[in-house]
């Protein structure tokens, strides 16, 4: 499989944040690409799929930049699942794994939308599972997921028979 052009902006940073990962930092595509990144992402989903679309939904806090950057392209709603103690009025949270530790996220009370979520990366699904759970416990309904990069030998997430598109898949 051919690697996605801005695959290349990515820098790879070993032993971070704990010894043994090797870390996707995706700042060179927000300082020198975020436009074609945003574009790209979009082009995960059609344009039937956007019509059917009310709101992006970003996981804290990298997946905020691009759940934003999404919802200003197609005019849409933007929702913030965020981590322990930085959102008002919560309505439930969710405790979660993640390839080198755990965490929890938390939301304000849905509304029934149609939601796509949306992150950075995938490594184990941790992140992506428990933001999906969440969004239906709270009242929203998940109509996709995507993020940037997919360490697709970490895993094989999905969500409810849901894949997780992903414009960058990388292989280890």
């Amino acid at each position: 499989m051919a690697l996605h052009p801005l695959a290349q902006y990515l820098d790879q940073v070993p032993d971070f944040p704990k010894p043994g990962i090797l870390f996707s930092d995706i700042s060179p595509l927000l300082k020198s690409h975020f436009n074609e990144t945003i574009d790209a992402l979009s082009e995960l989903f059609s344009e039937e799929e956007w019509a059917s679309i009310d709101c992006l939904a970003g996981i804290e806090s990298r997946g905020f930049i691009f759940a934003a950057g999404l919802a200003y392209k197609h005019n849409k709603g933007f929702i913030k699942v965020r981590k322990p103690g930085k959102l008002p009025n919560v309505c439930a949270s969710i405790a979660y794994g993640l390839e080198y530790g755990s965490d929890a996220l938390e939301m304000q009370k849905g509304d029934g939308s149609r939601v796509v979520l949306l992150d950075d990366l995938i490594a184990t699904g941790g992140s992506m599972g428990a933001a999906a759970e969440l969004c239906e416990k709270v009242g929203y309904e998940v109509a996709g997921m995507a993020c940037v990069v997919d360490l697709v030998a970490l895993n094989q997430f999905r969500y409810k028979d849901m894949p997780v598109r992903s414009v960058i898949q990388l292989e280890d």
